[in-house]
């Protein structure tokens, strides 16, 4: 097996862009993009396997197993929009440089010149209006967006995954990539659906789209008041801990 695209439906786009968004440190970018293809009701035309993805499968709610997959999405407009979101990323940085290829090789085929990619940016700490950090593939493309922050006081020095290195590989395939990194605390395996809403204002703003966010605004505070609960838990811990010389950094 190798990394491969199957086409469900043929599209024809025009002058489409890109935008990515994988599951990562709070699913910032899977969250951002899958409320985007729900909201504006896109449709599914192509799907990507790999042998790089995890050794398992998913079982829905019949018991039928399916393999890891991720998904491109369709809609026109005054630029068509496309949108590649789904189930994991890859396991190896083989995989992770096999996977960009095949997305950009693909991309570039149905005329893609502006790639946009969601991640987040863990700060470790919780904010009560986290931040969208940005970067981008040339550092002329700055002017393009003089209202993002381009991290002056929030240095990033790498950038994991299929986030960043979409935009280190796409300059070889002639596109444009912008990164949007929305702020979050990272704490492993929980969702950050603020973060995520976050860069769907930015997104809006940058596509021009107009997007009903009630419903993740609820899920935001519902997360908010988990984090919350999840807070106190953590001082009444520290509180009941024996007294130590030892400074206490992490409760697991």
């Amino acid at each position: 097996m190798e990394t491969g695209i199957r086409i469900l439906n043929k599209v024809k786009a025009k002058n489409p862009v890109l935008v990515v968004g994988m599951p990562g440190i709070g699913n910032v970018g899977r969250v951002a993009a899958g409320y985007m293809v729900s909201e504006l009701k896109m449709k599914k035309f192509a799907e990507l396997h790999s042998p790089h993805f995890p050794h398992l499968v998913i079982l829905d709610e019949e018991d039928e197993a399916r393999m890891l997959r991720c998904e491109f999405f369709h809609i026109r407009g005054k630029r068509d929009l496309i949108v590649l979101t789904g189930d994991t990323q890859s396991v190896t940085p083989e995989g992770h440089y096999d996977f960009c290829e095949k997305v950009l090789e693909f991309s570039r085929k149905m005329g893609v010149k502006d790639v946009i990619t969601l991640g987040a940016f863990p700060s470790g700490e919780l904010k009560t209006e986290p931040r969208v950090v940005a970067a981008v593939s040339d550092k002329s493309l700055k002017k393009k967006y003089p209202f993002l922050d381009f991290g002056k006081d929030h240095p990033v020095g790498t950038i994991i995954g299929a986030a960043g290195l979409m935009a280190g590989m796409g300059r070889n395939y002639g596109m444009n990539t912008l990164i949007l990194m929305g702020e979050t605390f990272g704490m492993p395996l929980m969702m950050d659906p603020k973060a995520a809403d976050r860069i769907l204002h930015v997104l809006m703003k940058i596509l021009g789209l107009k997007l009903d966010l009630s419903k993740l605004e609820k899920t935001v505070a519902e997360m908010e008041e988990r984090l919350k609960k999840t807070e106190e838990i953590h001082k009444k811990l520290l509180e009941d801990m024996p007294k130590s010389k030892e400074d206490v950094r992490y409760i697991g």
